[in-house]
């Protein structure tokens, strides 16, 4: 049941810890969290919607503490970085499938960047990896009322940041609604 959710998991993993390293590892955890607790897996449910469930819970226990602590760098390290770094902005933030490419453009990656972590994870879950509100919710472990109010917040927003984008890319009227 949890292998072919593999892809996903790495992409929302991914999104999440925006590092490839990272995100392998937090896969590995999830699916040994997923392996050890199988027993709580009910069937006829969602099991990308449990294994996200496990993942969001891993990323906010592991990760979110490590971002509060300072890292240590070595100025050789930091500078053998900084032509890899401007070399990066180049490729998207977002891996995706090749049906939803908009996500991966940069200047949605950067709307998205910039709006709150809750709002951003609801964004994700629901309009990326399309959970139901249900599953995002219980994901991100919110009364489903909450996310909704989320979305509502983040989609508004994401409007208003990417309509010159949207005008651009063709999508929409030119005029203001």
């Amino acid at each position: 049941m949890a292998l072919p959710l593999m892809r996903g998991v790495y992409n929302f993993a991914l999104r999440l810890t925006r590092r490839p390293e990272d995100a392998r590892d937090l896969v590995q955890e999830t699916y040994l969290r997923a392996y050890r607790t199988f027993g709580n897996f009910r069937p006829g449910t969602n099991g990308k919607a449990w294994l996200f469930t496990i993942l969001y819970s891993v990323f906010v226990n592991r990760y979110r503490k490590q971002q509060r602590e300072p890292t240590m760098v070595s100025i050789e390290e930091l500078v053998e970085e900084l032509p890899a770094a401007s070399r990066a902005g180049d490729s998207p933030l977002f891996p995706v499938a090749a049906g939803s490419l908009a996500w991966a453009e940069p200047e949605v990656g950067s709307a998205l960047r910039q709006l709150p972590e809750n709002f951003r994870f609801a964004v994700l879950l629901v309009d990326v990896d399309e959970l139901s509100y249900e599953e995002a919710a219980s994901v991100l472990d919110c009364p489903v009322g909450t996310l909704r109010s989320r979305l509502f917040r983040a989609r508004k927003f994401l409007s208003a940041e990417l309509r010159e984008y949207a005008r651009r890319a063709g999508y929409g009227d030119s005029e203001e609604r």
